[in-house]
């Protein structure tokens, strides 16, 4: 019939090719060129309902370059970049490139105060009634969550209520006693002093010794983040390289371990608020028309480090540590390996609301996955046949050239296919340039280029 017609409508493979955006490549069946990014698709082209990406794939397909691409081009288009956290790193060359600011963290080179306000200080001074008292509430509820999610990540299990009122309220003392900036240390000696305040809401009944067992537990968390026991000195020195809020930005934080999952997760978790933080600060000083506005467009990598750690619960801190009150003017990306990291969660809480990443993200970018991720994916993602059949195809390992005596480049390496909703997928081949395989790809954990040698 006119309305349908087997195998040719409605069509099982998406054809047009967008052409609003940074261009990302080629569509692997018609040759068209293809454009894509967040921050286009939604305020031009209006193909998605918020401007916000998940990108996932098995390793080594090349997930951080295509993300760099965008990068590259949405900074061309006025957006400012951020990059949360970078742990190999991918983005550090790239940012460096833009003329952008490499923030190094850890290995002695680096620290991040996590009762930094960052901006928002600066920003409320400038500000009066309503809008004040926003900016200020939003800073401290920020910094309380970096100081619970350290409490939560060096002990392996969730702080109590209790703790949480004890630090809520030792911080508003804190915020009278100490001019400047504090550090972990002075939240310390603020709880051993027993303010009454404090006191009140650890529920100590008028006991002196009863407050002190109350809060033997908290003090030894702190004393363990202050003295460098479990993250070294990282957390308890005033913040080294404030960040930018007018040029790109990245938080290279390379230095660390990798064996140190925790102490990993504890530096992208508090990067990752104290520069939504100031995000939010900048924004709503653009909305009050105190500075120009610029969109923003934000990188989470490795979410699945944080997601594993703390002993259950980090999918809330991740929620509230990315969340702006105001998103007019701000793109996010986050990027994860597959479905699993969300669905190996400890309880079925967080895994529905880390499956709520995915649902809740304009576009969802998927790479090679492999077979047993289809299932777990189609829950969330509508996928046809064969765009399943090509997902699982470029999860397919490197072959062996006996010709050359090398290992060939993986089948799936810069496949991608772009989802929106229930619309057919658009699958992309990226290729890079000649300058970004000999500026931005020099790493060995980024791509290898197409004759196999490290970039």
């Amino acid at each position: 019939s006119s309305r349908q017609v087997c195998g040719l409508y409605p069509f099982v493979i998406g054809s047009g090719a967008p052409n609003i955006g940074v261009p990302v490549g080629r569509h692997l069946d018609t040759g068209e060129r293809v454009c894509c990014d967040p921050i286009s698709w939604f305020q031009r082209a209006a193909l998605i309902s918020n401007p916000s990406a998940f990108v996932e794939a098995i390793p080594g397909i090349g997930k951080s370059t295509l993300v760099t691409r965008m990068l590259i081009g949405v900074q061309a288009y006025g957006a400012i970049p951020v990059v949360l956290g970078d742990i190999r790193p991918d983005y550090v060359d790239t940012i460096a490139a833009l003329d952008g600011q490499v923030i190094r963290l850890g290995g002695g080179t680096g620290y991040l105060n996590p009762l930094d306000q960052g901006e928002a200080l600066a920003a409320a001074a400038r500000l009066t009634g309503a809008v004040r008292t926003e900016v200020l509430t939003d800073a401290r509820a920020r910094r309380r969550l970096r100081v619970m999610t350290l409490v939560q990540l060096s002990r392996g299990s969730r702080p109590s209520d209790r703790e949480t009122n004890i630090v809520d309220r030792a911080l508003e003392v804190l915020d009278e006693r100490v001019p400047g900036t504090p550090v972990l240390e002075d939240l310390l000696e603020v709880i051993r002093s027993a303010p009454e305040t404090v006191r009140a809401v650890a529920l100590d009944r008028g006991d002196q010794q009863r407050y002190l067992q109350i809060v033997e537990d908290l003090e030894a968390t702190l004393l363990g983040l202050v003295t460098g026991a479990r993250f070294g000195d990282l957390f308890n020195r005033p913040t080294t390289c404030p960040m930018t809020l007018d040029s790109p930005v990245v938080f290279d934080v390379s230095q660390l371990r990798t064996s140190e999952e925790a102490l990993q997760a504890a530096v992208l978790a508090t990067s990752w608020s104290y520069g939504y933080g100031n995000i939010a600060a900048a924004q709503i000083l653009a909305d009050e028309g105190l500075r120009p506005r610029k969109p923003y467009f934000i990188v989470t990598d490795e979410i699945h480090r944080v997601l594993r750690a703390g002993g259950g619960g980090m999918v809330e801190v991740i929620d509230q540590a990315t969340r702006l009150n105001r998103t007019d003017g701000t793109a996010n990306v986050q990027i994860t390996h597959t479905m699993s990291d969300l669905e190996a969660l400890p309880n079925e809480e967080d895994r529905k609301k880390a499956i709520g990443f995915v649902e809740r993200a304009g576009m969802v970018i998927c790479g090679g996955l492999p077979e047993r991720e289809m299932d777990m994916l189609t829950r969330v993602v509508h996928l046809s046949d064969v765009e399943r059949a090509r997902l699982t195809s470029w999860s397919a390992p490197a072959a062996w050239n006996r010709a050359t005596g090398r290992q060939e480049p993986p089948p799936g390496r810069g496949k991608f296919l772009i989802k929106v909703g229930t619309r057919p997928g658009v699958p992309i081949t990226l290729t890079l340039s000649e300058a970004e395989k000999a500026e931005l790809t020099n790493s060995n954990h980024r791509w290898l280029d197409l004759g196999g040698r490290p970039a």
